[in-house]
C-alpha cells in the first residue's frame, strides 16, 4: 500500500534520535500540548506537506551510504498519529536493509498503532511525567497510553530507549525521579534512558504564533541538577 500522509519536515544527517547518523522524518500533528514542547509547529495535522509512503524512501535512499551506521527515525508531532503512513515507510525501508525506529509520547492508544510499532525496530518512547495527573497539567493529557504503550513493547520484546525531560519545578523532583526510575527498572526491553535538560530554543516559534509560553521565567536545568537526576536513574540499571 501506498500510503500518504503529512511530513513537516525531514533531516538528513541527525545524530540525536536514535543509534547512529539518521535519516529523521519530522510528522506533522501532535494531540498533546506540552509546556516545553520546542516544535509547536508541528501541532495542526493538515498544515503539513502531503507524501506518499514510496516518495519518502525514495528519499531516504538517496542518503542510504551516510545513514548506514544508524537508519531511518520517525519522529513529530507526534508520528502514530499516522499510523498507516509510518508503518508503510518502515517496511520499506526495511525492504532495502534500512534500521528503523519511532520517536513517540505514546499518546496513541496501542490498540490503534500496533502495525507502526510492529514495525520498528527500536521506540524512543517520552515519559513526560510518572503522576498522570502532573503529566495532564505538563502536556494536556495523562500517561496512561504511554504506560500502555511500554507493556506491549515488554510483551513483545520491543526495543525501547526513554526520554526524560528534566524541567526544573515540574519534573526535576527527586521524588518524581525516584518514582519514574522505579516503575522503568522493571521493564527488561528498556536498553537505555536518555535525560534531556529543558531548553528554551522553540521559545520563538511559540510567539510567532501568538501562544502564550508559560516557561519563559523558567531556566535550563543546572549541571548538578541533571548529574543528580542521571545518578537516580543509574541507581536502578537505567543508563
Amino acid at each position: 500500500m501506498n500510503a500518504l500522509g503529512y511530513v513537516h519536515s525531514v533531516e538528513t544527517f541527525g545524530t540525536l534520535d536514535g543509534p547512529g547518523i539518521r535519516y529523521v522524518i519530522f510528522l506533522q500533528g501532535c494531540p498533546l500540548r506540552c509546556k516545553y514542547c520546542h516544535n509547536p509547529d508541528t501541532w495542526a495535522f493538515q498544515e503539513g506537506r502531503k507524501m506518499y509512503s514510496t516518495d519518502v524512501v525514495s528519499d531516504v535512499l538517496r542518503y542510504k551510504n551516510y545513514i548506514k551506521t544508524g537508519g531511518v527515525t520517525v519522529s513529530g508531532g507526534e508520528p502514530l498519529l499516522q499510523p498507516d503512513f509510518v508503518a508503510e515507510i518502515l517496511k520499506l525501508c526495511h525492504n532495502n536493509g534500512i534500521h528503523t525506529c519511532i520517536d513517540t509520547s505514546g499518546i496513541i492508544p496501542v490498540e490503534k498503532c500496533k502495525n507502526a510499532v510492529d514495525e520498528a525496530d527500536l521506540l524512543l518512547l517520552d515519559i513526560k511525567h510518572i503522576d498522570t495527573e502532573k503529566c495532564k497539567e505538563l502536556t494536556g493529557q495523562g500517561n496512561e497510553n504511554a504506560l500502555k504503550l511500554l507493556d506491549y513493547c515488554q510483551q513483545q520484546g520491543k526495543d525501547v530507549w526513554i526520554r526524560y525531560v528534566l524541567v526544573p519545578g515540574l519534573t526535576d523532583d527527586k521524588e518524581s525521579l525516584e518514582r519514574t526510575a522505579q516503575y522503568l527498572s522493571g521493564f527488561s526491553v528498556i536498553k537505555k534512558t536518555e535525560i534531556l535538560p529543558f531548553h528554551k530554543m522553540g521559545e520563538f516559534k511559540w510567539k510567532q504564533l501568538g501562544l502564550e509560553y508559560t516557561l519563559k521565567d523558567t531556566f535550563e536545568p543546572a549541571k548538578d541538577s541533571i548529574n543528580e537526576a542521571k545518578g537516580i536513574f543509574a541507581r536502578y540499571g537505567l543508563v
